[in-house]
């Protein structure tokens, strides 16, 4: 069995042509190994802006699984330094969710992020960067396509079709709740693709977010102009 990589550290003060530079490099890093440890605790993890734009606010939830039990509840403020560049999110966003994730009393087993884990164009989505930067498992949980094709799926909830990229399987359109719009649920690193879709399944109340996320996406938008 594979053993989970150790925490990866770069710069993060970039140029956009390091970033890829670094993104590249990056990719070659990802395990989408099964989960090495039992998860009892999961972190929902999402990124707001205040100040139009110049100050990232991060917000991570904590919950005790299986009872999905709320335990702690953290944010952060930083300002933007990296310029707004699609793909390159994660260079703006992830220096705050560091700083939110020091504050958090335990460390999570398991990290759900509102965005992409490898269904970005070079694979290296915010779940996926963060979980090679921190060394925590973790899944990218996008509320839209940011790239690949796919078939929609059924109406119902728990109906899921592979998103694609070419012949390479990037993550799983997957519909968590009867008649919303579907999510699209990939791995982000030391975690495979039917874990990253069982465990928002797990996750899931009554709500088509995934409570962690459902939660953090409330207190990263607070007071402030969502992403």
């Amino acid at each position: 069995m594979a053993q989970p990589a150790k925490p990866l550290r770069h710069a993060w003060d970039v140029t956009a042509a390091e970033a890829v530079a670094i993104q590249q490099r990056l990719r070659t890093q990802i395990q989408l190994t099964p989960l090495q440890q039992p998860v009892r605790l999961i972190a929902g993890v999402d990124t707001g802006f205040t100040d139009e734009g110049r100050t990232a606010r991060a917000a991570i939830a904590l919950y005790r699984f299986p009872e999905l039990e709320p335990l702690e509840c953290v944010t952060a403020l930083d300002p933007v330094r990296f310029p707004y560049v699609p793909g390159l999110l994660s260079f703006r966003e992830i220096p705050v969710v560091l700083k939110a994730l020091e504050q958090l009393g335990q460390r999570p087993d398991l990290l759900l992020c509102d965005g992409q884990g490898i269904a970005h164009p070079r694979r290296v989505g915010i779940a996926t960067h963060l979980g090679l930067v921190t060394g925590i498992s973790s899944i990218g949980v996008g509320k839209s396509r940011l790239t690949g094709h796919y078939r929609e799926p059924g109406q119902d909830k728990g109906d899921r079709s592979p998103l694609m990229a070419g012949s390479e399987r990037i993550g799983t359109v997957l519909r968590s709740r009867s008649g919303v719009r579907p999510l699209f649920v990939s791995p982000g690193h030391l975690v495979t693709h039917q874990e990253a879709v069982d465990w928002v399944l797990r996750c899931l109340t009554r709500y088509r977010l995934p409570e962690p996320i459902r939660m953090a996406d409330r207190i990263a938008s607070a007071r402030g102009t969502k992403k």
